[in-house]
């Protein structure tokens, strides 16, 4: 419980990033199947996860005497 408490942030980042490389997969995709990362949904979402985590991880406030 407490991992999530401290990255409740970055969890949410990558909620939200997966679900927004799904919806460009699904909306704009990659119609000849050669791109890398739109090709797949699965490929899409796990890139969308990994830079919404990462995005959202940057404005977690550190902590005092760090």
């Amino acid at each position: 419980m407490i991992f999530i408490k401290e990255n409740a942030l970055a969890l949410t980042g990558i909620v939200v990033g997966a679900l927004a490389g799904f919806l460009y997969w699904k909306f704009v995709g990659c119609d000849s199947g050669t791109c890398a990362i739109t090709s797949r949904p699965a490929n899409s979402s796990l890139y969308g996860a990994l830079m919404g985590g990462l995005l959202f991880s940057l404005f977690k406030p550190s902590k005092p005497g760090k």
